[in-house]
């Protein structure tokens, strides 16, 4: 449906047998679209023609012969306008009569609205998205759940469905001088209410009323009681209506008084208290019965059921002087006209100890008889007596044991009710007759104690009819509908009856009093207030304002714009137009979004089609400057397939057409003298022609001879093809939308070899095999980098052959004839360091050419012709990263043809920072000293090194400031071919450390800084790429059989007990004394630990727990197993070792004192068996506690086990019934395992509450800090607020 005559363009699918005449189509679509037939179009969606050609309403032609296909594939039509105008919108009877009706029977909680916003396309045949938008079948408008505000929405569905209360509403009005409307709660609400009533949205948002509680977005996802809720915003309301007419509306309408009595049995005397409630909450199950109330009558008797005080809770008669017994209880002295009642279905289970709720079934009446409730005899009886003055300071809360809920404010601000002898006995002597209440509001809860969702079934006083306001949703239901919220199941009502019940029920009813004389009915638009009917028409233009906006939305095409900036490079947008603007208005319009003025002309500037992922320019737009956007782009869609580019020129140039079908190719042109690749030169070529045709393109193109040219496609990474088949098209070679060829042209004898034995390919593997990587090297490598690099090159000489150094030949896989010495050559600061194939040539005899210039370190080494455009790919695919030498000449590189073509692809690749690469999609593997065995040393056993014989492509050059974040200084950049391995990576930095490579370290650092050791010799770089980062360090690389150790110190009592000592080095076959002996100077040095060797213990680490005990004579990777990046533990004994043998056990113990509260320090006992009695002796022994007496529990958890003082007495598994310590519950079979042990006659310390608490934050915040777990505690309900003056003080020290 593309036409405007609803707000959101639906989507319509219909399934029809192909014989399905074209007329029925008509009428198939206007009765699912819900449009009169004869006013609306239907065009075919696949073609964008000028002349859109509408299909015959009339015709008797099937669908197969009008040119639909059939078997299951798709035909795409378009709903347009008739003659330029809207469709009209059938009538609720024609097109939603067979639609609604599951939708009108349906009550309970609807799916969620998330999944049905989201998507245009979303429909079923009840709800379509469209119909969000548009106002219920049922006249009445929705509320949008904010996240978990549907309470909210329930609450005020009822109080706007309430005609006293929305009367009363509109009545008052706001004085903008007086209040900001955007705190004001009442005005507001107004807004709200004004727009349910006249809105003709389907649903309408709540974020305003929110805001003016002082709500931010957070408290959308907070759900709360909606009994709470009533209270608190009747609270607020009552706040900002003093002193004005409305100041008592929430008494005179919600409240009512009852009589809160204890009557002496012995005397008759009676003490009383009047209270008031604004709702009376029924008990569902009482306390400890099995049985539950079966109806809200039955409820409201127990609810003033007197209970009798007698035995010890005896009651103290004033009259009498003495303990009686007595009868205490509530009587209802007066009603209000709207009566709440609150099912407590929320309860608490002391068995569990958790909040349940409670499904089991409670009936409601539709007109409920209050008469047999209230009390009128003995309002004035001489008997009674008063035992408070009028109990205003007591309003509002019921002092009973049944009723929980305390309704006065929290500063007992009297409510303004007035109790003098006349008002209050008129009111309260009222006939019996005159107390039927009538149910008009059902407040619904699904779910469970621990959350769910809220909606209302509310009977409208207009019609009589019952609906359900489902937040968005409103929909007429039935009588039949309210009995289901009754709760419970069929069964009987047995105790677990609420556990299989449902757990949709009722849980707030509200009922109004049936009086004619008061009953109102709702205001009528025409009879509104002057100040509503301003507000109403306020609320209809913004209404109508929000409208023309998503009409222009809808017609807005939305695309990602790209243009390749003359001086920001690459930039990427979104361009927004309107469908009815031509291109030539899209143009001017990406222009200033890619802020060209000033830098290029407006008329050197095209809009093309393009293909961001293929880096491809499907098509250009010649001549159709005055067609509109949506014809160009195939109309609004919510995503599009392709992408724009603003194409620029310069004056001098002229635009290459792009045709559809066109494929691009990328050509490189290299040169095997210099070894350079050029950047590219776009070409655009057809995939039907033939290699020989191709030939003659490039030649046009480049300037080479197409007779001795050699052509060699680079596929995918590494996957070079050489084009040699004349008369085969460039389809059959694999070509694509968009391509990358290599280019060769000269005299030489290269072309007569095989391919692979060929230069070119030589120079086009290493090309693609190229790295460039940041090396940081270490601070306190011999000299500056300068120096260095120097230094390196007057070696250069002395480099023999067995080492070669990394200067000798910068190519150096390649034996090439033509390496001559350049006289001047030294290190060089390029313009752009990213010219990655200048070289650097520095052979034997250049030593004398190096700079003494002290300002410049690097003498500059002047490039030939050949080497300026030498600048390389950094990956196969695209990503041609340019040098500064064509920073001037972004547009266009094409410079020798015969007329200079623009184009906007030539001079960097479009996406070379935005793509990975090809070859960055694997999966890295990390270079972590963990997966090494320790055998892939850096030399074999005869000391040799094993990469002696590899020589693979290594450039070395200074890096500048833009290049990295770390110190230019010590930094160097690397092009290096990924293909060598570490070792021989190492031999080629070495000069640039200033140490042989044996003595120091390669670190490889990661996204987040993290560092890991490359220590695999035998790997290759092939894991790295372009830009990766690593440091070197000082230090002894691994020998073999070696492995680097980590030693921590084990500090049992102490609140950190693992702390970082040294990296060491321990080989296989060393003994655990040898490796002590290596460590101890080293502890010395470096710790200032100065330890004796008898009192240190090594042991195993695993995580923070303690683990084996290493003894002296232990052999690493005989008896004890070891890897790279180990860990272990070093202990500080306070006497010599006592373990003598593997078959001992070491077991921390600490010892529970409940009488204070406390645990002792951990201790170590070393027992010779698994025996739970040797244990028990070694604990007796140690601390005196008869054996007899003597209880232990093993700890949970990781080491050191922390537990709460307040849990630890119950919750451990004390005294195990098992005779050994490696059998269940205990499993106790390695050194470090911690037990606990206490005195069982020792009784615990009586807490008061208090100290209770103070003891239980104590250890809240002991356990937080040591990162153990703090027992179980439900997630803390954020309590309900509205916030009169705004918003919350924020309290820094606030919870």
């Amino acid at each position: 449906d593309t036409t405007s005559a609803k707000t959101v363009n639906e989507r319509l699918t219909l399934n029809l047998p192909a014989s399905t005449t074209l007329s029925r189509l008509y009428e198939d679509v206007s009765h699912k679209a819900g449009y009169v037939n004869g006013t609306f179009d239907l065009a075919w969606g696949n073609i964008i023609v000028h002349t859109l050609a509408s299909l015959d309403h009339n015709s008797e032609m099937s669908l197969s012969e009008s040119g639909f296909e059939p078997g299951g594939k798709k035909n795409f039509l378009h709903l347009t306008d008739k003659d330029g105008e809207q469709p009209q919108i059938a009538s609720v009877t024609d097109s939603s009569g067979v639609d609604d009706s599951s939708q009108e029977r349906f009550i309970g909680p609807l799916p969620r609205e998330s999944t049905a916003g989201c998507s245009g396309d979303y429909s079923s045949p009840s709800y379509t998205y469209s119909s969000i938008l548009s106002k219920s079948d049922t006249g009445y408008v929705g509320l949008v759940n904010q996240a978990m505000t549907c309470y909210l929405n329930s609450l005020l569905q009822t109080l706007f469905m309430t005609p006293e209360f929305r009367n009363a509403l509109y009545n008052w009005e706001f004085e903008e001088s007086e209040e900001d409307p955007v705190t004001s709660i009442p005005y507001q609400l107004q807004r709200l209410f004004v727009l349910l009533q006249t809105s003709k949205k389907r649903a309408i948002e709540t974020t305003d009323v929110t805001r003016s509680f002082g709500w931010d977005s957070s408290e959308a996802w907070q759900q709360h009681d909606i009994q709470e809720l009533c209270r608190v915003m009747f609270d607020a309301l009552e706040q900002k209506w003093k002193q004005t007419e409305q100041a008592d509306l929430i008494n005179q309408l919600y409240q009512g008084k009852l009589k809160d009595y204890v009557h002496c049995l012995e005397c008759g005397y009676e003490s009383w208290r009047i209270d008031t409630y604004l709702d009376i909450p029924l008990v569902i199950r009482p306390f400890g019965a099995s049985q539950a109330y079966g109806s809200v009558e039955e409820a409201l008797q127990a609810f003033i059921q007197p209970e009798t005080l007698d035995g010890p809770n005896q009651y103290f008669c004033e009259r009498c002087k003495k303990k009686c017994d007595a009868r205490k209880g509530l009587r209802f002295l007066h009603f209000p006209y709207l009566l709440t009642l609150q099912l407590k279905r929320f309860d608490f289970d002391y068995t569990t100890m958790h909040r349940i709720k409670l499904n089991d079934r409670m009936t409601f009446p539709e007109e409920l008889d209050m008469s047999p409730f209230i009390d009128v005899e003995d309002e004035k009886s001489p008997q009674t007596e008063s035992c408070t003055d009028s109990g205003a300071e007591n309003e509002g809360s019921c002092h009973s044991d049944q009723m929980s809920n305390d309704f006065s404010t929290d500063d007992c601000v009297d409510e303004g009710i007035c109790l003098d002898s006349t008002g209050s006995t008129e009111r309260v002597l009222k006939p019996k007759s005159l107390l039927t209440f009538e149910l008009f509001s059902v407040m619904v809860h699904s779910g469970s104690a621990a959350g769910g969702h809220y909606y209302a079934c509310i009977k409208s006083f207009s019609d009589g009819q019952w609906y359900s306001f489902n937040d968005q949703h409103v929909s007429k239901i039935t009588q039949d509908d309210i009995r289901k919220t009754y709760g419970g199941s069929s069964g009987s009502r047995g105790y677990y009856s609420s556990a299989f019940a449902s757990s949709t029920n009722a849980y707030m009813l509200i009922y109004r009093l049936k009086d004619p004389s008061r009953n109102a009915k709702y205001l009528a638009v025409d009879d509104f207030p002057e100040h509503i009917k301003s507000l109403v028409q306020k609320e209809k233009e913004s209404e109508e304002q929000e409208k023309r906006q998503r009409e222009i939305e809808r017609n807005t095409c939305k695309i990602k714009l790209f243009c390749m900036h003359p001086v920001r490079m690459m930039m990427e947008s979104k361009l927004e137009v309107h469908k009815d603007k031509s291109l030539r208005e899209a143009t001017e319009m990406a222009y200033k979004l890619m802020e060209l003025e000033g830098i290029v002309p407006l008329d050197c500037c095209r809009l093309v089609k393009y293909d961001e992922f293929h880096e491809y320019l499907e098509r250009s737009y010649e001549g159709e400057e005055d067609t509109l956007m949506g014809l160009l782009l195939g109309g609004v869609k919510s995503s599009y397939m392709f992408d724009l580019l603003l194409e620029t020129r310069r004056p001098e140039q002229v635009f290459q057409p792009y045709k559809p079908g066109e494929v691009m190719v990328k050509v490189h042109v290299v040169d095997l003298k210099s070894e350079a690749i050029a950047s590219p030169i776009s070409v655009r070529a057809y995939l039907n022609q033939t290699i020989t045709e191709f030939k003659q393109l490039i030649a046009q193109a480049t300037g080479l001879s197409a007779e001795t040219m050699r052509v060699v496609l680079e596929r995918c990474y590494n996957d070079l093809r050489l084009l040699y088949v004349p008369n085969k098209t460039l389809k059959a070679e694999g070509f694509f939308r968009s391509n990358k060829v290599f280019v060769e042209s000269s005299e030489s004898s290269d072309h007569q070899v095989a391919f692979t034995d060929s230069v070119l390919w030589k120079l086009l593997d290493r090309h693609g095999n190229t790295i460039r990587l940041l090396v940081l090297l270490p601070e306190q490598s011999p000299g500056t980098l300068a120096n260095r690099t120097q230094k390196q090159q007057q070696q250069g000489s002395s480099t023999s052959d067995s080492q070669k150094s990394s200067d000798a030949s910068d190519f150096e896989h390649i034996e090439s004839p033509t390496q001559e010495a350049d006289s001047n050559s030294s290190l060089c600061v390029a313009a752009d360091n990213r010219e990655l194939e200048n070289r650097i040539r520095a052979s034997a005899g250049s030593s004398g050419g190096a700079s003494s210039d002290q300002e410049n370190h690097f003498a500059c080494e002047e490039r030939s012709d050949s080497e300026v455009n030498n600048d390389r790919s950094t990956s196969s695919v695209d990503s041609d990263i340019l040098s500064s030498s064509h920073s001037s000449d972004t547009l266009c590189n094409a410079d020798s043809g015969p007329i200079q073509l623009a184009n906007g692809l030539d001079s960097h690749s479009i996406t070379s920072s935005r793509r990975s690469k090809a070859h960055e999609g694997k999966k890295e593997t990390w270079d972590t000293a963990e997966e090494d065995s320790g055998t892939d040393s850096e030399y074999d056993d005869n000391g040799k090194s094993k990469t002696e014989a590899q020589y693979l492509y290594f450039r070395a050059e200074p890096c500048s400031q833009e290049d990295t974040s770390w110190d230019a200084q010590k930094c160097l950049v690397v092009h290096v071919d990924k293909r060598i391995t570490l070792a021989a990576f190492k031999l080629n930095v070495e000069p640039y450390v200033g140490v042989t490579s044996t003595q120091f370290k390669v670190f490889r650092v990661y996204a987040n800084n993290q560092e890991f050791e490359s220590v695999r010799l035998n790997e290759t770089l092939s894991s790295f790429s372009d830009d990766n980062k690593i440091t070197i360090r000082l230090g002894r690389a691994l020998k073999k059989g070696e492995y680097r150790v980590k030693v921590y110190q084990l500090l049992v009592n102490e609140p950190e007990p693992c702390k970082f000592l040294v990296d060491t080095v321990f080989a296989k076959g060393m003994t655990v004394r040898q490796s002590k002996e290596e460590l101890l100077p080293q502890l010395k040095e470096q710790c200032k630990l100065d330890i004796s060797i008898d009192r240190v213990r090594l042991r195993k680490k695993t995580w923070k727990n303690p683990g084996t005990v290493f003894l002296d004579y232990h052999v690493y990777e005989e008896d004890i197993s070891i890897s790279s990046n180990w860990e272990v533990f070093l202990e500080v004994l306070n006497e010599p070792e006592k373990m003598k043998s593997m078959s001992e056990l070491a077991i921390l113990t600490r010892r529970w004192s409940p009488a204070t509260m406390k645990l002792g320090p951990f201790q170590e006992v070393i027992l010779e068996s698994s025996s739970v009695e040797e244990l028990k002796e070694k604990l007796s022994e140690m601390s005196s506690i008869p054996l007899e007496n003597l209880e232990f529990a093993k700890g949970r958890g990781t080491f050191p086990c922390d537990i709460s003082v307040l849990e630890i007495h119950q919750d451990l598994d004390w005294n195990p019934k098992v005779s050994t310590l490696n059998v269940w519950p205990l499993y106790i079979c390695d050194d470090g395992a911690v037990v606990f042990y206490r005195d069982s006659t020792e009784e615990p310390m009586e807490l008061s509450d208090d100290e209770r608490n103070e003891l239980m934050k104590k250890e809240s915040s002991r356990l937080l800090k040591t990162g153990h777990r703090v027992s179980y505690s439900p997630r803390k309900e954020k309590a309900l607020k509205i916030y009169l003056d705004g918003g919350p003080a924020k309290d820094p020290g606030q919870d």
